[in-house]
């Protein structure tokens, strides 16, 4: 009896791990870049359906700042980023979004300009089709890593340089 009882707590944990699982496969998502020597860098981030992100604020999508992982030292905004991992951050405004690299990476831990090392400005557009989920996607073309952020409405393009 206690074997029988023992395999079906079993099958339910191992049940309940993968439905977790499933549901965080849904919202977590991830874009990369792969560089023409193997180095990679990508961003996770949650692909939240209909939130509106503030204007003029630092958005973290789903309460979850994006997560940037770099293989590669990388020209961003006239600063350099080490290789490592940092949160990254849109800032949504009407005409232009800005994008902030922040080497605070502490889950659950609020935004801290302090902690930002570098800010650039995202070439942003209107498009005709609407998105009513965040698309977060690179394009690469040689050392450029160029990052998209489109919701709604609104495309914002901003570049990494590999060095």
């Amino acid at each position: 009896m206690f074997r029988a009882r023992s395999v079906v707590i079993g099958l339910f944990l191992l049940t309940l791990a993968a439905v977790g699982s499933a549901q965080e496969s849904e919202t977590s998502s991830t874009a990369s870049c792969n560089l023409d020597d193997g180095r990679q860098v990508y961003i996770r981030f949650n692909a939240v359906k209909s939130e509106k992100p503030p204007n003029g604020k630092p958005w973290a999508p789903g309460g979850t700042p994006m997560t940037l992982f770099t293989e590669a030292q990388l020209g961003f905004g006239g600063s350099t980023i080490p290789i490592g991992a940092y949160t990254v951050y849109p800032i949504p405004a009407k005409d232009k979004w800005s994008f902030v690299i922040n080497k605070n990476v502490t889950p659950g831990a609020a935004y801290d300009d302090k902690q930002d090392i570098a800010r650039a400005t995202m070439e942003t557009d209107q498009v005709p089709q609407s998105a009513d989920t965040l698309e977060v996607a690179f394009g690469h073309v040689g050392s450029k890593c160029t990052l998209r952020v489109f919701i709604g409405k609104t495309a914002s393009f901003v570049d990494f340089i590999a060095k």
